[in-house]
């Protein structure tokens, strides 16, 4: 559990460097989370370069469709509404996610409002 700690905390202080609200890592985020790629970083060099030459870049929208259920790998997710990825959580760890930031998102019955910029 520590590393989830770890890992939350890293996230946040990130997100913070960035100036944004709440973000998250992408392996953290529930099945039917919407959200906006804000930054690809990890430890591995070549984890990071296969992210971006998938099309995991800053600003792109991304969707959880599914998790595995054994350790919660692999993860599914949908890039731009065009593209299907399966990851490993170690990968998913990697993009940090942020809020879409548009001014009324519908996400299924909820509507969520943000506070224009």
């Amino acid at each position: 559990m520590n590393a989830l700690k770890a890992s939350e905390r890293r996230a946040f202080e990130l997100g913070c460097t960035v100036g944004l609200g709440f973000t998250q890592p992408l392996g953290q985020m529930r099945p039917g989370s919407v959200g906006r790629i804000l930054a690809v970083s990890g430890s591995d060099r070549d984890i990071e370069r296969g992210l971006l030459e998938m099309g995991f870049v800053e600003g792109a929208c991304i969707e959880v469709l599914h998790h595995g259920w054994l350790r919660r790998d692999p993860l599914a997710v949908r890039i731009n509404q065009t593209m299907t990825v399966a990851l490993r959580c170690c990968e998913a760890n990697a993009v940090l996610v942020g809020p879409l930031g548009d001014p009324a998102v519908s996400v299924g019955a909820v509507e969520l409002e943000y506070a224009p910029s």
